[in-house]
């Protein structure tokens, strides 16, 4: 019989995983994908929170894999973080993005669940993980600079009067296109590829081995066959009706950024749990199934307020600069997600807003960005102190 104590530590722990995922639902999974597309007036905010919430869910249970195995078992080296420590952890983190949706600045959720993890960890006798830490803290000081940089250039691209638009925005879906076709699906090979990856396989072994590199030119001729598809489909739209066409593509970019955050912050939710689930054998897509849904819940009850911040505070943004925006996003997102790097999705979306704005020469809040940018830090140095504070508290008072 299982000790009533430990279903209600278990409880605690499963609860404050719940309120975690709410949280990251509402500020950081739910807000930033669309909030490009509402400050360009392309979908309104409710609408975008509703989509953005079913969007996640998908991304959350065919890409949440390996951000969850990251932050569940390699923040920290020695003993797995127990139930009472995964409680605090996740309980630390959600409050304090939980005091950021409210007071409208986008606190990082990868810095404060790393950050809270951590110091539960250190607090327990655990040793650090520096070698992880030296890739997360890599890809964290990288992101602004590089999504910003490549916003900033393709959105100077965009406005170029050299450039037409009509040809442009298809080379740009080609770039997306070939994207989608080396994004990490759950679902195909063993233990996940890419559609050009498994195409390449099949091609592969079809060939007998008789045909050298034949897996390569495989995975090659499929990415090209997504780039041209995508490129020539909006080359007609935009034919027909650029209005149209600017949109949809703008849409079609949101949505694969929310199926990106989706993958990428349901690992900061049910990471710190898998260690208690170990012995009980649970599929762990129905782990990430529960992290999907209070992904979802987030989104479509507490998304609206933070999409409105981002989508207006942050910059002045038209459609050109808003596809700027969300083309490296999505692929820093992606990149994080096939490495099994928590990241911020607020980080990388308000780093290529400011991007995409200074390309304009206007409509950046400098102010605005300097406080994200203090709270950030300051929500990663305050997660870990309390984590490894209170924790220690907690083992003196309870004997843990």
């Amino acid at each position: 019989m299982v000790d009533p104590a430990t279903i209600a530590t278990f409880l605690v722990a499963g609860l404050a995983s719940l309120f975690m995922a709410w949280a990251i639902g509402a500020g950081s999974s739910g807000s930033t994908p669309f909030a490009p597309a509402v400050g360009a007036n392309a979908i309104s905010i409710m609408r975008a929170g509703f989509v953005v919430g079913l969007l996640g869910f998908a991304g959350a249970v065919v890409q949440g894999a390996n951000v969850t195995e990251a932050v569940g078992r390699e923040l920290i080296v020695g003993d797995p973080l127990t139930a009472q420590a995964a409680a605090l952890a996740l309980t630390i983190a959600a409050a304090l993005v939980a005091i950021g949706i409210f007071a409208g600045y986008p606190i990082a959720t990868a810095f404060t669940v790393t950050g809270a993890v951590v110091g539960v960890g250190l607090a327990m006798g655990g040793d650090p993980a520096w070698a992880k830490y030296t890739e997360i803290g890599a890809l964290w000081v990288l992101v602004p600079f590089v999504g910003g940089g490549i916003a900033f250039g393709t959105a100077r691209f965009l406005r170029s009067e050299a450039t037409a638009e009509r040809v442009a925005l298809p080379v740009l879906a080609g770039v997306v296109g070939a994207l989608i076709a080396n994004v990490d699906v759950a679902l195909l090979g063993d233990g996940g590829a890419s559609i050009a990856a498994a195409a390449g396989g099949t091609l592969a072994a079809e060939a007998g081995g008789g045909v050298p590199a034949a897996g390569t030119v495989g995975h090659g001729l499929v990415t090209v066959a997504f780039a041209v598809t995508f490129a020539v489909a909006l080359y007609r739209e935009m034919g027909i009706d650029p209005s149209r066409g600017q949109r949809r593509f703008l849409l079609a970019l949101g949505g694969l950024v929310a199926f990106s955050a989706g993958g990428s912050q349901v690992g900061l939710a049910i990471g710190p749990l898998l260690p208690l689930l170990d012995p009980y054998d649970v599929n762990v897509f129905a782990v990430l199934a529960g992290g999907g849904l209070g992904l979802l819940v987030g989104s479509w009850t507490g998304a609206p307020r933070m999409i409105k911040a981002i989508s207006q505070d942050y910059s002045s943004l038209g459609p050109r600069r808003s596809i700027a925006a969300l083309i490296p996003s999505f692929a820093i997102a992606q990149a994080a997600v096939l490495f099994g790097i928590p990241v911020s999705f607020n980080e990388i979306i308000v780093s290529s807003i400011v991007g995409a704005g200074y390309a304009g020469g206007e409509g950046v809040s400098k102010s605005k960005m300097g406080y994200t940018v203090l709270a950030w830090i300051a929500s990663l140095v305050l997660a870990i102190g309390l984590g490894f504070g209170l924790y220690t508290v907690m083992a003196l008072a309870f004997g843990l």
